[in-house]
């Protein structure tokens, strides 16, 4: 994987972590800036989604099934992240998406460790 995605996807979904627990400590519902952070973080794993799907059409990882896995999860967790904190308009709306923002950076960890072979 390419090493500056990694490392924007993991610095912008902890810094939306950390505005969602801010957020959660001072009591109020996750807004309209924690979507367009989502969003934001959406986007780097589309972008990472797409570079993953080519180096596997082009032969890497080893683990092709379990870092299509990896890269799946990667995708699909901020918008889920996202509905459920507009469903939740509660405080543990904005605790959804403090939680998904210190989980993304543990699945991308894991998938640079499926692509250096590693966990594969």
């Amino acid at each position: 994987m390419r090493d500056g995605i990694s490392l924007t996807l993991i610095v912008l979904s902890l810094l939306v972590a950390g505005w969602g627990a801010l957020t959660c400590a001072l009591n109020r519902p996750a807004g309209r800036s924690h979507l367009v952070a989502g969003a934001a973080v959406e986007a780097v794993t589309l972008v990472q989604l797409a570079v993953g799907i080519a180096a596997v059409a082009g032969g890497d990882p080893d683990a092709k099934a379990m870092f299509l896995l990896y890269l799946l999860g990667c995708a699909l967790l901020p918008p889920a992240a996202g509905f459920l904190a507009l469903v939740e308009r509660t405080r543990w709306g904005s605790a959804v998406v403090a939680v998904a923002g210190l989980l993304l950076p543990v699945l991308v960890v894991r998938l640079q460790q499926i692509w250096d072979g590693a966990g594969a």
